[in-house]
């Protein structure tokens, strides 16, 4: 990438993984931190540094300008060595300059470490503290449970297989070990493990170790998954689920109002089904009467598989090193799910196929008796779950500083006549349908981020930040944070009316006899852009939730296979124009056409639909008939 599309790619989207500006007084330390993130990150395919341009905080509207380098020469010829000489391994960078706005630039692209030779760290602070990882748009150290990530390719053994030094066969409970095969039976009759005895079973499964002695003992993922409630207390005092329930809205450490806790403490499969009954048996219900059936059914507010899900992924990702309990917390307006264990994963790529488990050990026999999803599709699931309940997207937290990942999940049911109502108080700003939604989940939760504003309206990440900025400039929502850090309060405005923290629902205006109509035109967005992103909106609630996902996250660097797989499963649905599929992709009409259009119709991966007029105005590709 040269360095103006750098530049435009930082000011239209402050949220870059593969982007990082630093100014000229950045180029020392921060720098070489930078450099062995990006080539740390698994899978990022390195990335970009642009050096001379700093972010102008003070802007009415904060953005990136040219400073410009001192001495390009010199911070050429000392970068290099430097990359080559202060890591533990080589640092091959290519390093460039160029004039933007009149002013000398660098631009260092940096590429991904193969797998063998990660981790990369700064020699003079060893590991873990000399190693980065990019998580979202920053360089973070890495901690313990970075490092098997980073291993990954050397075979690096996890935290959950090691052995429990003077934990004993007994400590593990038969009883565990027959409720694991009556699971797995009924997830696959004829696997062959069943046939194995305990032994055989249990080391098969990496719970059962050789220790130095040649002796056999539990490994930690065996006592998780299998040991006895004493054993557990006397090995991990604090892995134990803890469910509380707080009156009110907020958590409130007052003696004179106190909360009700539940300690639960067992082996992995009844802690989750003992964990997930105390959740719904003090959940709201939801009452319903079926078509034609004399008697009421009641359900819990929230999908019992989303309850389900967010138990599974909290004991099978939270970090067992830590002297910390699960807590699940039930609000008088939400549950919260807290595990300690930061998400390996990044944030902004939660609910994307592809897992990175913190103990793999333990998470393949969930996943092997189907207690969990497919990997990496929990959030997914359960997102998807909420939206078909009807409910505000759950919203997920990972905070590396805390070690600590959040889940939270709304008895709010979304739009309904009390929104509607709220709602009406906005009008003069004619918010779009995507907007309203976006506004009623900050008020409902405190804040919103780009990747909640991305879940709730199936959109990509440039359009949700160029969304979030209009209702910041309308005077509805508050940035906090940068980067990937980047999230939204609401303003006063905005809560005026609203639920407060704690508090009660202020008297809802009367429901007009017709409520307005929630137009996509709002403030500073121009009529053609406007209509442009109503077009992709509207296009991309009509594909299958599964497409529509992969669309609305392509992006603007994946590799051209990922492009063409698209616009193959795109023609599948139905025919589309070349400046359909442009909007619908984020891309240029002209470039679509010449790279992958033309390229695939020669290919015969598509058809035109008017092929006796190549040139015609209406002309449209789809994907090829089969012959009969």
């Amino acid at each position: 990438m040269t360095a103006n599309e750098l530049l435009d790619s930082l000011n239209q989207l402050d949220e870059q993984e593969r982007v990082e500006a630093k100014r000229s007084q950045d180029l020392g330390r921060p720098i070489l931190e930078t450099v062995c993130a990006l080539a740390n990150e698994p899978g990022l395919g390195g990335g970009w540094i642009l050096l001379g341009v700093h972010r102008e905080e003070m802007a009415l509207f904060p953005s990136y300008v040219v400073e410009g380098l001192d001495n390009p020469d010199k911070l050429t010829a000392d970068l290099a060595p430097q990359c080559a000489s202060m890591f533990n391994r080589p640092l091959r960078v290519d390093i460039r300059t160029e004039l933007l706005a009149h002013k000398t630039v660098a631009v260092v692209f940096v590429p991904e470490a193969s797998p063998q030779d990660k981790p990369v760290f700064l020699k003079a602070q060893g590991l873990p503290r000399g190693a980065f990882r990019r998580i979202g748009s920053t360089d973070q150290h890495c901690t313990e449970d970075d490092l098997p990530v980073l291993f990954e390719g050397r075979q690096q053994e996890t935290f959950d297989a090691g052995v429990v030094a003077s934990a004993e066969l007994e400590d593990l409970l038969p009883e565990a070990v027959g409720d694991y095969r009556r699971a797995r039976a009924e997830a696959n009759p004829d696997a062959e493990e069943l046939r194995w005895n305990d032994e055989e079973l249990l080391t098969a499964l990496g719970c059962i170790r050789r220790d130095v002695a040649n002796l056999l003992r539990p490994t930690v993922a065996g006592l998780v998954l299998f040991g006895s409630p004493k054993a557990l207390r006397r090995f991990f005092p604090m892995t134990r689920v803890d469910y509380i329930r707080v009156p009110g809205r907020e958590w409130v450490p007052d003696p004179e109002r106190r909360f009700d806790t539940v300690e639960l403490r067992d082996p992995l499969f009844r802690l989750i089904r003992r964990t997930q009954a105390a959740i719904l048996d003090d959940l709201p219900k939801a009452f319903g009467l079926p078509e034609g059936e004399l008697q009421r059914t009641d359900s819990p507010v929230i999908p019992q598989r989303v309850i389900r899900e967010a138990v599974v992924n909290a004991l099978m990702h939270r970090n067992y090193r830590s002297a910390s309990p699960v807590q699940i917390i039930r609000y008088a307006n939400r549950l919260e799910v807290r595990n300690p264990g930061f998400s390996l994963k990044s944030p902004e790529h939660l609910g994307e196929p592809g897992s990175s488990p913190r103990n793999p050990k333990i998470a393949a026999v969930l996943h092997e008796t189907r207690f969990a999803e497919t990997k990496g599709s929990g959030v997914r699931v359960m997102r998807e779950m909420a939206a078909q309940a009807g409910l505000a997207p759950p919203l997920f937290e990972s905070d590396r500083g805390q070690d600590l990942f959040v889940a939270r999940f709304s008895f709010h049911h979304f739009l309904g006549e009390d929104d509607l109502r709220w709602l009406a108080r906005f009008k003069e700003l004619n918010l779009s349908d995507a907007d309203a939604r976006a506004i009623v989940v900050a008020r409902e939760n405190g804040a919103i981020d780009n990747a909640t504003y991305r879940e709730v309206n199936r959109v990509d990440t440039l359009l949700a930040s160029q969304a979030l900025g209009r209702l910041r400039g309308a005077g509805l929502l508050e940035q906090k944070g940068r980067g990937s850090a980047t999230w939204y309060r609401p303003t006063p405005r905005l809560l005026d009316g609203s639920p407060q923290a704690g508090g009660l629902f202020a008297k809802p205006e009367p429901l007009p006899p017709n409520p307005p109509a929630l137009s996509p035109n709002l403030a500073g967005l121009s009529p053609e852009l406007a209509q442009e992103q109503a077009s992709r909106e509207r296009w991309l609630a009509e594909l299958p939730p599964d497409l529509a996902a992969r669309v609305a996250g392509i992006g603007q660097r994946r590799p051209p296979e990922v492009l063409r797989s698209l616009i193959q499963a795109l023609c599948a649905v139905r025919a589309w124009q070349a400046d359909e599929l442009a909007t619908l992709l984020g891309r240029r009409a002209d470039t679509l056409r010449s790279g992958y259009l033309r390229p695939m119709l020669k290919e015969e991966l598509l058809e035109l639909t008017r092929p006796e007029k190549p040139n015609d105005p209406k002309q449209a590709y789809a994907a090829p008939r089969k012959l009969g």
